[in-house]
């Protein structure tokens, strides 16, 4: 008893500290967040958040930070192979989705987390779905899948109430440290929004054709090449008060930074040069090692001065981090 009652109050307490945390780190990882509708944010369940999926694990992150109620994020099965990864991807209300590429051995668990997923909504959670299946870092939608409408039909037929919210969540880089992202909200879709009764298979296409035509609106569409058009919708300029205020803690927060920005942005892109997962993981790498990193910095100061002001460093390296990050370039 006493082991359970240890594994459910860390798994209550890692979601919430791991929230609040990166909650305050997105304040410097993130240059500006603009978002449409944000009353939208405290919606409560039974909820599926249907959403683009151009960033990797970032964009789940991103979304459950925002939202006032915790998010249960569909994620790639393969990830969950490894009973360690899996126990604490669960902790984090992760649930795993696989695909026939990753073992058909493996897909009626697919049926057990659509049953988890129920019972999420019985409850008036949310569900977060990746309407795209696959991550590609590109401004631009994609097909959908159909495993929200399978979900959402399934649900459906158990009487649940269950609402679909599009979401298109927008960078504007991929590659650069401190980003703009752009979060906007659809209509929300409910049963009675789909028109066809015909075979599973026409339903599931109206329901992606209603999502699709909501998430067309939501996500925006910029060639690669098309620098004009980037700087357009993605760049927010800094004014030219803010520029002067903020140039000497800019220059401070890069010089003091380099030493582990450079190292970290080197191994991410060695770890990352088959797939597109570059920006997740070194923002997480960055949320995670940061503290340690300005903690060093307080101690090596205090260890030389003797002087418990050295601690105020907490304080103001972040503060030098933010006006780096408010003043860099913001296109790839």
């Amino acid at each position: 008893m006493l082991k359970r009652f240890i594994i459910f109050i860390f798994k209550k307490l890692l979601y919430r500290l791991l929230k609040i945390w990166v909650g305050l780190a997105m304040k410097i990882f993130c240059r500006k967040v603009v978002i449409s509708h944000p009353e939208k944010l405290k919606l409560k369940g039974p909820l599926i958040l249907a959403c683009n999926h151009p960033n990797s694990f970032l964009d789940a992150i991103i979304l459950d930070v925002l939202f006032d109620e915790p998010l249960h994020p569909l994620a790639r099965g393969d990830i969950f192979k490894n009973p360690v990864y899996a126990k604490l991807l669960k902790a984090l209300r992760m649930l795993p989705v696989y695909r026939v590429s990753e073992g058909a051995e493996f897909l009626n668990i697919n049926y057990e987390t659509f049953e988890d997923c129920k019972a999420i909504f019985r409850n008036n959670g949310i569900v977060l779905v990746f309407v795209e299946g696959r991550c590609i870092n590109e401004w631009r939608l994609r097909p959908l899948k159909k495993g929200a409408a399978r979900l959402a039909f399934s649900s459906w037929e158990q009487g649940t109430g269950v609402q679909v919210l599009p979401i298109g969540i927008n960078y504007s880089s991929f590659r650069r440290f401190g980003k703009n992202i752009f979060l906007h909200f659809g209509n929300i879709i409910s049963q009675h929004d789909i028109n066809e009764n015909g075979s599973d298979g026409k339903q599931y296409l109206a329901f992606n054709h209603l999502v699709h035509t909501e998430l067309k609106n939501l996500v925006y569409e910029i060639p690669a090449h098309d620098k004009i058009l980037q700087e357009k919708k993605l760049v927010i300029r800094p004014s030219a008060l803010t520029k002067i205020l903020l140039a000497a803690p800019a220059a401070a927060g890069w010089l003091i930074h380099a030493p582990l920005y450079v190292p970290l942005r080197s191994f991410a892109f060695r770890k990352t040069s088959h797939n597109d997962h570059y920006d997740a993981v070194l923002t997480a790498l960055l949320v995670f090692l940061y503290p340690f990193y300005t903690l060093l910095i307080a101690l090596m100061v205090f260890a030389f001065t003797q002087s418990w002001l050295s601690f105020l460093l907490l304080i103001v390296l972040p503060f030098t981090a933010w006006g780096y990050v408010h003043l860099k370039g913001q296109l790839d």
